[in-house]
This record gives structure tokens, C-alpha cells and sequence, in this order.
């Protein structure tokens, strides 16, 4: 009995957190790996891009509440995400055809790119704090819990709860179904085989008539609608404050060169691997000790590796081994 109430708390704080926690990550990591693989830069803009989404989504979430819309037991931010994708996709467009296209004409350095890429997270950085503030914005609606805590126990009789919350579920199908898409697209479509071959041989993709406009125009469309539902599924989970979204730029990097830079199943290993090895590391395992050993061996500290405050610590440690031993990551992307 013990051990199913360690199992359960096991679950509660460390399995269920940690792979929603991944699931987004693993698409804000498949929007910076497409980004690298496809346009050969390394967007630090992407966790605003998150950003700019997620605020436009909670608007119009907002919009539909005031007029009495919802979706029943689900949040009506997923009514609100086209929306969001579709102003976000048009900013990605709209900045590319502003900024970026120069420099591409110019055939200018990676590095150029990125640099140019910074200003641009400091613009977009500015417009969602200008627009929706700086403080926390709570916009889940909806049933609450899948699973409730006091119902698992009244079923099972144990003494603690297993308690899914619908945001992790919601969380956790949506990602399995963009992933899926994004791959049927890349690997089946027309499209996605140009932008596949573009990013394996330029040169040899404009030899085979295929069109660079189209294919970077549509790199940044799917980037943009990965970054907004990474950023909305993210902000149904936790909340959404605009400034965390910067922070999140390094734990998706990570994600992303872990995997290996331009491998988009890098990159959902890389989100779910940087996820579960911040949330266990800076979990206390105490309470699930304490189940399996005896009572005599109970410990009497916390067992926490690292407080929460340096969880994205983890994800620095981790990308700086990848990068000294592995550069080009798991799965052999690009290197860095």
C-alpha cells in the first residue's frame, strides 16, 4: 500500500507536471529547430513570439467570455487559438518581409541573424507589455480537474490523491496532435518535402525549381503556430505573465540543441528530457521516501537537489555538457 501512495505522489508532482511541462517545450523547441533548420538562424525572438500569441489568444478568449462563449469543460482560449495563430503567423510574415528578407538578400552571417533576431524580442517584448501589461493574466476556464484528488482517494482508498488537471490533459493531447500533423506534413505533402530538401541542400533545392519564398513563408507560418500554442498551452497550465516567456527561451535552446538543431524528434526528446530533469531535480522527495523506506529511516530533510528558484540552472547545466561532449546533439542535428 505504501509503495502505490509513493507511486501516486510519484505521479502527482514528478510524471504528470513534468510531461506537460515537456509537451510544451517539445513545440516551442520544434518551432527554433525548424527556424535553424530551414532559415539557418537561431531565432531568439521565438519566446516572445510565444508571447505575442498567447496575448492575442487571451484577448479574444477574453472577447468570446464577455459575450457568453465557451467550450464547456474545456478552456475557451482553444476557441481563441486559431485567432491567435493566424495574427501571429501574419506579425512572423510581416517582420520577415520588414527585416529579415533583407538580410537574407544580403547573405548575411548566421550571427547576423541572431543579433537582428534580439532586436526584434525586445520590439515584440515591448508591444505585449505595452498591450496586455506586465502582470500575471488567468484566463483558464472550464472543469477544473480531470481527476480530482478527493475523488481518486474516495475510489481508491488510499491516502493520497491522484489529482490530473484539465490543462495537463489538454496540455498533452494537443501536442500529440500538432506533433503528428507537423510530421504528416513534413514527410507527406508536397511543401513539406520542398522545405525538407531546402534545408538538407539549398543550392540543390533551387536547381530542382523549387520556390525560396514559399518555402520561408510557410517556415514561418508553422513556427508561429507552434510558438502560439506552445505559449497557450503554457499559460493554461501556470499563467500567463509575459516576462516568463523570455525566460523560457533558454529551457526550449536547451531542448532544442540537446536534441540536435534541425531534428524535429531532437526536439521533442530534448523538451521532455530538459522537462523531467528540472522537475526532478528541483522536486522534494521527501513524502515518497518516506512511503518506501522504514519508518526508522524516514529522512528529516527535504531531499531537494536544488530549489525551484534555479530550475532553469538544470537546463544551462544540461545544454553546456551537450554542447562540450555531443555538439551536435542526440540525434545529430546541426552543429552549433
Amino acid at each position: 500500500m505504501d509503495i502505490l501512495n509513493a507511486l501516486i505522489v510519484f505521479l502527482n508532482f514528478v510524471f504528470v507536471p513534468g510531461l506537460a511541462y515537456g509537451a510544451q517545450l517539445a513545440l516551442g523547441a520544434l518551432g527554433v529547430t525548424l527556424i535553424y533548420g530551414i532559415l539557418r538562424f537561431s531565432n531568439f525572438a521565438h519566446g516572445d513570439t510565444m508571447a505575442f500569441g498567447t496575448m492575442v489568444t487571451i484577448l479574444v478568449t477574453w472577447w468570446f467570455q464577455s459575450m457568453g462563449i465557451n467550450f464547456g469543460v474545456l478552456p475557451t482560449a482553444l476557441l481563441a487559438l486559431p485567432f491567435g495563430i493566424a495574427v501571429t503567423a501574419l506579425f512572423a510574415l510581416g517582420t520577415d518581409r520588414v527585416i529579415y528578407r533583407f538580410y537574407r538578400k544580403q547573405k548575411a552571417a548566421p550571427v547576423i541573424l541572431v543579433m537582428v533576431s534580439l532586436g526584434v524580442m525586445f520590439v515584440m517584448n515591448g508591444i505585449v507589455r505595452l498591450i496586455i501589461g506586465v502582470d500575471d493574466q488567468n484566463f483558464t476556464d472550464g472543469e477544473r480537474f480531470v481527476i480530482s484528488a478527493g475523488d481518486f482517494k474516495t475510489a481508491t482508498g488510499l491516502a493520497e490523491g491522484l489529482a490530473i488537471k484539465t490543462t495537463q490533459a489538454v496540455t498533452v493531447a494537443t501536442a500529440l496532435i500538432v506533433m503528428a500533423l507537423l510530421f504528416w506534413f513534413l514527410q507527406k505533402t508536397r511543401t513539406g518535402k520542398s522545405m525538407r530538401a531546402f534545408s538538407d541542400n539549398e543550392d540543390l533545392a533551387l536547381l530542382s525549381g523549387i520556390n525560396p519564398d514559399r518555402v520561408v513563408a510557410v517556415t514561418w507560418i508553422i513556427a508561429a503556430g507552434l510558438a502560439t500554442i506552445a505559449g497557450v498551452l503554457y499559460g493554461l497550465d501556470k499563467s500567463f505573465k509575459p516576462f516568463v516567456y523570455f525566460q523560457l527561451l533558454l529551457p526550449i535552446f536547451a531542448a532544442a540543441i540537446v536534441g540536435g538543431l534541425g531534428s524535429p524528434i531532437g526536439a521533442i526528446a530534448g523538451g521532455f528530457l530538459i522537462a523531467f530533469s528540472e522537475v526532478m531535480v528541483t522536486y522534494a522527495w521527501k513524502k515518497v521516501v518516506t512511503y518506501i523506506v522504514p519508518e526508522s529511516m524516514a529522512p528529516d530533510g527535504l531531499l531537494q537537489l536544488m530549489s525551484t528558484d534555479y530550475k532553469f540552472a538544470v537546463s544551462f547545466a544540461i545544454l553546456i555538457i551537450v554542447l562540450i561532449f555531443m555538439p551536435t546533439g542526440l540525434f545529430k542535428g546541426k552543429s552549433v
